[in-house]
């Protein structure tokens, strides 16, 4: 909640020359307080319009952690009829289940050497564990992509980071949103490391990717993510084939809650936390949008940052 702020600098000095004492420097101190709750309300909005996204995302990421657990089920269920059948065989045999005994077992025992073979285990079983294992471990990186995305750094975690992997992972927690309305084409070039926070970066590429999403309406389009270097900068966009942004609507896209969704849809906040973001990240955004064409949003970045650690060599 913002403080409300007045200027009492000019009547506590009055009082104080009268006085025959100096005046508290008691404005820049207010200005600093501003300052840090300011900050702070910052931060707030971020991680807000973060739970929002992870809000509006959750029936899709419910569907894709259903679909490998739903596999992980199915192939149990096939593996736990081999571990029956082999108990079996060893409770008919005792410990050799091959091992020649009396002819009342043949008929129980050729039954289930047909339903368990050494030849049958050997070829289902592998196959079995790599999809098990296979689905389980996308379960835990659509989970650990929707973790490191919704979590708090606090403004700190700035390092050198690879912007390729956090836009691929961005895109795999967005991606029952994404294929519902577009097709995504990834042209990456060729990126140094960048210092910036990951966390803070993932949020721009996700609020710039729902945007667009959004922008396609309820003709299918394609969303095309981009990166490259220019100059001094390296940049990564984000441009869909939906309506464009209309010329009245242009100047206001980056004010805070100003939305043209509909009610429900989206906070308002998305491409003005963006901004807010790149700014801290010392960088710019640029918006080139056609009527019926579409739009592209790009993300300019400096590569070099003054104080920044030494960079890993690229």
């Amino acid at each position: 909640m913002f403080a409300m702020f007045h200027d009492s600098a000019p009547r506590e000095a009055g009082r104080a020359q009268d006085a025959g004492t100096p005046a508290p420097p008691r404005r820049d101190e207010e200005v600093a307080a501003l300052r840090c709750e300011l900050a702070e309300v910052r931060a707030q909005l971020r991680q807000v319009d973060k739970l929002a996204t992870v809000g509006h995302l959750s029936a899709g990421m419910a569907h894709e952690i259903g679909n490998p657990l739903g596999c992980v089920f199915s192939n149990f269920i096939v593996m736990q009829g081999y571990v029956e059948a082999l108990l079996e065989i060893v409770r008919e045999r005792g410990q050799n289940p091959y091992e020649p005994c009396g002819a009342e077992h043949d008929t129980r025992l050729a039954m289930l050497r047909r339903e368990a073979t050494l030849a049958g285990l050997r070829h289902d079983l592998p196959a079995l564990m790599e999809e098990t294992c296979g689905s389980l471990g996308r379960v835990r990186a659509i989970l650990r992509n929707m973790q490191d995305f919704a979590r708090s750094d606090g403004g700190a975690g700035w390092r050198w980071v690879d912007l390729h992997h956090g836009i691929d992972a961005t895109l795999a927690v967005a991606a029952t949103l994404v294929r519902q309305r577009a097709d995504v084409v990834r042209e990456f070039g060729a990126l140094p490391p960048v210092y910036c926070s990951p966390e803070q970066m993932n949020q721009v590429v996700m609020n710039l990717v729902i945007n667009a999403t959004h922008a396609m309406g309820a003709r299918r389009g394609t969303l095309t993510v981009r990166t490259g270097v220019q100059g001094e900068r390296a940049w990564l966009s984000v441009s869909d084939t939906g309506a464009g942004i209309a010329a009245e609507h242009l100047p206001r896209i980056f004010e805070p809650f100003f939305t043209t969704k509909p009610a429900g849809v989206g906070t308002g906040l998305g491409l003005a936390l963006a901004r807010d973001i790149v700014q801290e990240h010392r960088g710019r955004i640029e918006v080139e949008t056609s009527p019926g064409q579409g739009s592209t949003f790009r993300v300019l970045l400096p590569l070099r940052v003054a104080g920044a650690p030494a960079g890993p060599a690229y």
